[in-house]
């Protein structure tokens, strides 16, 4: 498991993930604010329980099944984030830092699965 300030910081970088999602999804049309902005968000706001869920348990392979959830639903935020982008409701500035910030996630992800599946 991996130490308090590393998981602090996987956390806080989620969260300002969903701060960066939530101006962007303003910016979608009316005629996505209920289905790609809402699917996008509420894939945010799951995601992030995942790894609070994780920390939290002291069985290997249930806290692994929350890391794999995790990754699961970043890898369909990134689709989301690519359709957005494709349909021109994002500029690719904004695509380019939205995946920068999915992919450090991914990368401290990628190192607490590989922690817990050393031990």
């Amino acid at each position: 498991m991996p130490n308090t300030n590393e998981t602090l910081i996987i956390y806080q970088k989620y969260l300002d993930l969903i701060y960066y999602t939530n101006n962007l999804c303003v910016k979608y049309p009316k005629s996505e604010k209920l289905a790609l902005a809402t699917e996008t968000k509420q894939s945010m706001y799951i995601g992030l329980r995942h790894p609070m869920y994780a920390f939290k348990e002291f069985n290997k392979k249930l806290k692994l099944g929350h890391l794999n959830d995790l990754d699961v639903e970043l890898n369909l935020q990134k689709v989301f984030i690519r359709i957005a982008f494709k349909k021109q409701y994002i500029s690719k500035q904004n695509y380019e830092t939205w995946c920068g910030k999915i992919t450090d996630i991914c990368n401290m992800l990628g190192g607490w699965i590989k922690s817990c599946l050393a031990r």
